[in-house]
């Protein structure tokens, strides 16, 4: 099943137990815009390279578009419109004021040198610059980007439209950012944590932890976890994973895979594989990798009670039916992730009105948006009797819909 049809399986479940219409089910379905564009740049050695960037523009009724800028070799039409529309729903579901966006280059970005990142960064914005803005689309950070990436943007676009930060969330903060960003969605992930294990009237503290993806959001989930006093007992990245039930030292482990060193090699615990790792016999599972990890045949055998989504939609639906029918509970990639969306939300207000909010506020704010999220979504799984997937794209899908028919179409 492609991307853009499991997010279609959602939305039209959600959608039929809401009653809308066949008009504006198509209507919520059917992206804006999409843009494809050749980008070429001059490489190091004096050639050409040839790049095709996209962005769709999925949904704008309830504010500007929102959403990642990726740069992968696997992107392509069909992945970037299903993130789209994810982030459509996610910035409902948390109720920030944003439709849903997302791009990306067709690129190996660790086959570039920073020259190059920047050549192609800059000649990407020369070409969309017209339909990006701090009113109309605003990229932020994605897989393969980072804030440098977002400060170039920032700084070409300018060259067009003069000073206007907002354009991109995700920047250094030297660079109008804003303070809590870079961890704004492993933090996220960890309060849903919070959330469920306050609501079962438990503890967090000594339970066991397995992250798969020891990236900005993995790593950050694993980090936050630990403070939380639960125990990090294995994590991986695409070199491999490791296991060690007595737990797992994530400073060293990080400051490891900061020199660039394979997480495999890191010499604790027992090697295992990405796979081995969603199926250990552990409290919490998080899949903070790629997508599409969870399939049917891993469903049958994961152990773990809760599954926090940090990665974009790791789950197929058919696994996501034999998980619910186990009895496990899954917090959805479009409410468990959305943290980094709401503190880009605040980074854009800040830049909007230039005033710098303070790292407490910033936590302070993200927290209380996410309990309510997940107060609402809980609810709603809970008196429509559904998993909180379905309670989740029921909750944005609603909102979006409302949003649509009152401005008119």
């Amino acid at each position: 099943m492609r991307s853009t049809e499991a997010v279609a399986y959602y939305f039209d479940h959600a959608a039929e137990a809401l009653g809308l219409s066949a008009n504006l089910r198509k209507l919520l379905l059917t992206p804006e815009r999409s843009i494809k564009v050749e980008v070429s740049i001059p490489l190091d050695d004096g050639q050409i390279g040839n790049f095709v960037g996209y962005r769709v523009q999925h949904d704008s009724s309830r504010g500007p578009f929102k959403g990642g800028l990726r740069y992968h070799h696997d992107v392509d039409t069909d992945e970037v419109a299903a993130l789209a529309s994810l982030m459509t729903w996610k910035t409902a579901v948390v109720d920030v004021p944003y439709g849903g966006g997302k791009g990306g280059i067709q690129c190996d970005p660790k086959a570039l040198s920073r020259n190059e990142l920047e050549r192609l960064t800059r000649k990407f914005v020369q070409r969309i610059h017209d339909f990006i803005g701090p009113k109309i689309d605003i990229p932020a950070p994605d897989m393969g980007t980072d804030g440098q990436v977002m400060a170039w943007i920032a700084n070409e676009y300018a060259k067009f439209h003069g000073f206007e930060p907002g354009v991109v969330t995700g920047k250094p903060v030297d660079l109008h950012g804003i303070v809590g960003r870079e961890e704004a969605t492993g933090r996220g992930v960890a309060r849903m944590v919070h959330e469920v294990y306050k609501r079962e009237n438990k503890s967090p503290v000594g339970a066991t932890v397995a992250v798969q993806g020891f990236g900005n959001v993995g790593s950050a989930a694993a980090r936050f976890l630990a403070e939380m006093g639960a125990k990090v007992v294995a994590v991986s990245d695409v070199t491999g994973g490791l296991y060690d039930e007595k737990g797992l030292n994530l400073a060293e482990i990080a400051a490891h895979v900061k020199a660039r060193k394979p997480l495999a090699t890191f010499g604790q615990g027992k090697l295992i594989d990405n796979e081995e790792l969603l199926t250990l016999p552990v409290d919490i599972l998080v899949p903070a990798a790629l997508g599409d990890v969870i399939h049917e045949e891993v469903a049958k055998k994961i152990k773990a009670p809760l599954i926090v989504e940090g990665a974009n939609n790791p789950t197929f639906p058919d696994a996501d039916r034999i998980l619910h029918e186990r009895g496990i509970l899954v917090v959805p990639d479009i409410l468990a992730n959305a943290g980094g969306v709401i503190v880009s939300y605040f980074e854009w207000v800040q830049n909007l009105q230039n005033f710098r909010w303070t790292f407490d506020q910033v936590v302070r704010e993200q927290d209380s948006k996410m309990s309510q999220a997940f107060e609402h979504v809980h609810s709603v799984a809970k008196s429509t009797n559904v998993s909180m997937r379905f309670a989740a794209f029921r909750v944005a899908i609603e909102r979006v819909a409302r949003a649509t028919e009152l401005g008119g179409y």
